[in-house]
């Protein structure tokens, strides 16, 4: 029997692909970029402070389009913008401007934070009928894209391939990509159908317009979820922001080694979350999040503190494992609610962006006075705090590998 999911499952991959191909182009070329707009370390926070700023616009205006739209248009929208972005970012860099490669990061969050919330969304409602999970997967396609993107910036490094001429190549694989994947999402994913307004008043003077919901912040489950995912998301973009620079600045490598121990970070991010999933669904979504949580702050302690290059790029790995299903399997967590699945998947996400907001200037600014290498103390610290709140991520329904009986998305 044909899979009906199957074009679905692929369209998702290859846009969240391509979001991973984006951005480890552009990480892969932090250090260039900054000789070439000569920035400092905390210059260079600023900078990636658009991503942040993107970031959280995207992620916080995406829940209510996706309630009034769908999520396709969103998932479309925010392909597009992150495209443009790289191209922009590549602009900039090409022109030796700082103003132009803050306002392509800002646009690359923007995309992604629209993209973001749309995809898991998206995916979470297939995850949700078919019972299997999806989540790690999708992310799992993000941290390959990552691989992708990095192999190939490492050797353009090498190479001192022009910034430029990079980004624009990398914009135009992921544009094709985008035209690909966009005749496979379906339409109408987590759309709430207005409710009519009633006139007048019920006779004990009540509103007829119907009761407002509470909010989903009042379940003390998703908070700790909220919690997770924040916490996960730092250790995974601090890694994503700052991995090259503080192998290159914090533990004397190259460029080019810096680069490809950030490979190698996302090579580890990829390897745990296409393997996840048999776990997740043997031992459960709580202990699952404990241990890697628990994984990835003694990577992250195994950076900061190693005497040389060789082992901070070994801790480097357990830091990827670590942190690889932690943003998808709190995600899996927060929807799994049969009514407002849709609405707490946006909310836990937020918590996510958070960390994308607050990150790069608060370890820019700690790395400018401390080092680095001191900075990710912080990083350290929010993982043992989202291995002590795992336990929210319990399921309260039917297990992720229990087959259940196909339904259209939507």
């Amino acid at each position: 029997m044909a899979d009906p999911y199957r074009r679905v499952r692929l369209s998702l991959f290859a846009l969240t692909l391509l979001t991973g191909i984006g951005l480890s182009s552009w990480v892969t070329r932090t250090p260039a970029v900054r000789d070439a707009v000569d920035a400092s370390t905390a210059g260079m926070g600023l900078i990636l402070f658009g991503l942040s700023v993107g970031s959280m616009v995207g992620v916080l205006s995406a829940g209510g389009f996706v309630r009034r739209y769908g999520a396709r248009p969103v998932i479309v929208v925010g392909a597009v913008v992150t495209v443009a972005g790289i191209a922009v970012v590549g602009l900039g860099a090409g022109a030796s401007t700082a103003v132009g490669v803050f306002v392509g990061l800002l646009l690359v969050g923007l995309g992604g934070g629209l993209g973001e919330i749309g995809l898991n969304i998206e995916a979470a409602a297939v995850e949700t009928v078919t019972r299997r999970p999806v989540l790690p997967v999708l992310h799992g396609c993000f941290s390959l894209g990552t691989v992708v993107g990095a192999l190939a910036g490492i050797g353009l490094t090498a190479a001192q391939f022009p910034v430029f001429w990079h980004l624009l190549a990398v914009t135009a694989v992921m544009a094709a990509l985008a035209a690909w994947a966009f005749p496979g999402i379906p339409a109408g994913t987590g759309q709430v159908a207005a409710l009519p307004r009633a006139r007048g008043r019920r006779a004990d003077g009540a509103s007829r317009a119907g009761v407002r919901r509470p909010s989903v912040w009042r379940d003390s489950r998703l908070l700790l979820i909220g919690v997770v995912v924040l916490a996960m998301a730092f250790a995974e973009g601090s890694a994503n922001d700052w991995l090259p620079l503080l192998m290159v600045d914090g533990h004397g490598v190259s460029a080019t080694s810096g680069s490809l121990v950030y490979a190698g970070f996302a090579l580890a991010m990829t390897v745990g979350r296409f393997a996840g999933g048999p776990f997740v669904v043997r031992y459960g979504r709580a202990a699952v999040l404990s241990v890697s949580a628990v994984g990835g702050a003694i990577g992250v302690a195994g950076v900061a503190f190693a005497p040389n290059p060789v082992l901070a790029g070994i801790a480097v790995a357990l830091w990827g494992l670590g942190a690889s299903l932690g943003f998808p399997v709190a995600i899996s967590a927060a929807g799994d609610d049969p009514e407002r699945g849709a609405e707490r998947v946006s909310a836990v996400a937020t918590c996510g962006y958070l960390a994308f907001l607050v990150g790069p200037p608060l370890l820019g600014f700690l790395g400018e006075h401390a080092g680095l290498r001191q900075a990710m103390l912080v990083v350290m610290g929010l993982l043992v705090v989202a291995a002590i709140a795992a336990r929210g991520a319990r399921s309260q329904q039917t297990p992720a590998d229990e087959p259940a009986e196909p339904r259209p998305v939507g």
